[in-house]
């Protein structure tokens, strides 16, 4: 049976929430990508068309300046939640269907965008950080020194220090916006929860389980590389892993499974 609308965060089918979400063994982020595979290969065919889809609309939205990007940066979380439902109707016996995708739109879509609103405010925010660091003048000498002419690489050597330092301080900001991010989308479309709710618990559950994480980035940076041999075509492996390895992580640390 096709199951094409997002379930209430009080339906009986929700499994049960777990906060503030379980601490799992280092081997745990080894079964997130093995069961990822297992949802993948119910429906290899559907989530390459989901990867396709997200590529397209990533790729429209890059031709508006600016506004564009902003736009699909702040509707990404409801994207990831559409995802986050077809991966619940698969492990449920439903389909994966075009819908899922957009299900986002139809429940808790304002607490969505919120997420993905504060997920970007806090990108602004790093990228300032970084600017601070290595000289808000040298940035636009980066972006410009090819068309000008100019040697970027000589842009670079001109940051010295501050650039080290200011890319070493901007990705520790940046896992922490990640791990705040992670599960929000989940969180909020299958229990409801409110956004700074559902993002402090993503937080925390993301570093409680710091050793499965590492596990399972290590593989999926191997993963990665894998799929850029065969001229990048893997990625349309690849990406639906990601998708459905995040939700099974969701599922073991904040929900009761039987």
């Amino acid at each position: 049976m096709s199951t094409t609308l997002p379930p209430a965060a009080n339906d009986p089918a929700v499994p049960t929430l777990v906060l503030p979400g379980k601490g799992l063994s280092a081997g745990a982020g080894v079964s997130w990508i093995g069961e990822g595979w297992k949802l993948f290969t119910q429906a290899p065919l559907m989530w390459v068309v989901f990867t396709v889809l997200l590529l397209i609309l990533m790729v429209v939205s890059s031709l508006i300046p600016i506004i564009g990007t902003i736009v699909f940066q702040v509707l990404l979380p409801v994207l990831a939640a559409g995802v986050v439902l077809g991966c619940w109707s698969l492990e449920n016996g439903g389909e994966l269907e075009i819908e899922h995708l957009f299900a986002g739109f139809k429940r808790h879509f304002k607490e969505l965008v919120i997420v993905g609103a504060i997920y970007l405010v806090g990108s602004l925010a790093i990228i300032l950080v970084f600017a601070a660091f290595v000289g808000f003048s040298v940035i636009p000498a980066i972006m410009m020194g090819g068309a000008t002419g100019g040697d970027p690489m000589a842009a670079f050597g001109a940051m010295g220090v501050g650039f080290v330092i200011g890319t070493l301080v901007c990705t520790a900001l940046l896992m922490l916006l990640m791990a705040a991010y992670w599960f929000a989308p989940a969180l909020v479309v299958m229990h409801g929860m409110a956004p700074v709710a559902a993002m402090k618990a993503s937080f925390f559950a993301c570093f409680r389980n710091f050793l499965p994480f590492l596990i399972y980035s290590i593989l999926m940076f191997i993963g990665v590389i894998v799929a850029m041999i065969p001229i990048g075509l893997g990625l349309l492996v690849w990406a639906p892993l990601l998708f459905t390895s995040t939700y099974r992580a969701y599922r073991q640390i904040f929900t009761e499974e039987a």
